[in-house]
């Protein structure tokens, strides 16, 4: 049984590195060895990880040899969401200082900084 701060650490890393590896157009299923070389671990911990999302439902098994993942709508909903907020000091740094964290900007990119548009409009 692993630890519960260790199995939330690796389903955030795990949708994470699922959600980029989609966003990158590289494809919307992976194989076990697609993400070993962006996380520091053994196969088997990766697998009962992965396994882990398919059992909580943010990912599901596509069969065959050798078997993939791909995320479910829940999946993608939360591996976005864990990727913004894992990036979101490298995002908002490009256009200033922003510190309203329900501003659009923190998703959507400087371009939708309401600051900004509030700016425009008057």
């Amino acid at each position: 049984m692993h630890d519960p701060l260790d199995r939330i650490r690796w389903r955030d890393e795990l949708l994470q590195v699922l959600y980029w590896y989609r966003g990158e157009g590289l494809g919307e299923e992976v194989t076990l060895q697609d993400v070993v070389p962006f996380l520091v671990a053994d196969s088997e911990l990766l697998r009962d990880h992965l396994e882990d999302l398919v059992n909580e439902g943010y990912a599901e098994c596509v069969e065959g040899e050798p078997v993939r993942y791909r995320l479910t709508e829940r999946g993608v909903k939360e591996g976005g969401r864990r990727f913004a907020d894992e990036f979101a000091g490298l995002t908002g740094q490009a256009h200033g200082e922003c510190s309203n964290p329900n501003c659009s900007c923190q998703t959507l990119g400087p371009a939708a900084c309401e600051s900004r548009t509030s700016a425009h409009a008057h």
